[in-house]
C-alpha cells in the first residue's frame, strides 16, 4: 500500500502491524520479500511491530485480514477500540464479506503469490475510493 499510494503522489501514513509479538523487529518473510521484489517492491527495511491501543489515534482506518485479528484487536484497544476505524482489509473490495487473507507463513512460496494478489487488488481498490478528496 506504501508503495501504490506514494505512486499515485498521496502522502498517507501506512503501516502493518500483528496482534502478537513473535516477529517485533524482523523483516517480513524471506518469501514476503522475494515477490514484493519481483513486483518491483522493496520491503527489505521494514520491521515487524506490535498493534497498540494508541493506533486507534494515530490512523483513521485500521485493517484487520482476518476474524481471529479482529478479535485480538478488540482486545488489546479496549476502550479504545472504535468500530468506525476498524474493518476486515477484504471489505474493501467486497464490502460486508468479511473474507479472510490466508495467512501463508508456514506454507509454500505459491501461497505469497496468492496472498499478494489479494493484497495488491484492495490497493488497487483503496486508492480508487480514497484517493480523491477523502482527507486520508
Amino acid at each position: 500500500m506504501k508503495h501504490r499510494a506514494k505512486k499515485a503522489g498521496f502522502d498517507w501514513l501506512i503501516e502493518s502491524a500483528g496482534t502478537n509479538g513473535y516477529h517485533v523487529g524482523e523483516p517480513p518473510h524471506h518469501y514476503s520479500q522475494k515477490i514484493a521484489s519481483l513486483n518491483g517492491i522493496e520491503i527489505c527495511n521494514q520491521k515487524a511491530r506490535k498493534f497498540k491501543a494508541a493506533d486507534f489515534d494515530s490512523y483513521n482506518k485500521i485493517y484487520a485480514m482476518a476474524e481471529d485479528v479482529m478479535e485480538e484487536i478488540k482486545l488489546i484497544a479496549g476502550k479504545k477500540f472504535d468500530p468506525a476505524k476498524a474493518d476486515f482489509f477484504m471489505n474493501e473490495l467486497y464490502p460486508g464479506s468479511n473474507t479472510e487473507v490466508p495467512d501463508p507463513w508456514s506454507g509454500p512460496e505459491a501461497g505469497y503469490h496468492k496472498v499478494y494478489k489479494m493484497i495488491d487488488q484492495v490497493c488497487d481498490r483503496m486508492i480508487e475510493k480514497y484517493g480523491l478528496g477523502s482527507g486520508y
